[in-house]
């Protein structure tokens, strides 16, 4: 983890708003809680996490935050939440921190997480 550049990062997205601040601070900590081995770094515009590989990744735009998943169109959907209609990946719309369990991103992370780190 290079934490200036998380730092930096957090730094920036706070210059669209504190609501938007803590949205992506709740989405970040709710993927690094899935496991100890997740490492996060600035790339692509946003913070990708990995344990053996990259599994997902959020990204703030003007008016939203996304989470987003390389490996997504292989992913399930049972809450009809993800979004895209690339070969690999697909992403969940952010608007507010209660969107966080409203579109059970938790479930999503677990899922991503799990296809990345199996044997």
């Amino acid at each position: 983890m290079n934490s200036a550049r998380i730092t930096k990062y957090l730094e920036d997205v706070r210059l669209l708003g504190e609501d938007r601040l803590k949205l992506v601070l709740a989405l970040r900590a709710e993927v690094l809680s899935l496991n100890d081995s997740i490492s996060e770094e600035i790339k692509y515009g946003g913070i990708l996490f990995a344990s053996d590989q990259a599994f997902c990744g959020i990204f703030s735009y003007s008016k939203h935050v996304s989470l987003e998943f390389g490996e997504g169109a292989s992913m399930p959907d049972r809450h009809k939440v993800l979004e895209g209609t690339g070969k690999l990946r697909r992403h969940i719309k952010l608007m507010s921190p209660e969107d966080i369990s409203n579109k059970h991103v938790h479930e999503y992370l677990e899922l991503a997480f799990n296809a990345a780190t199996k044997p």
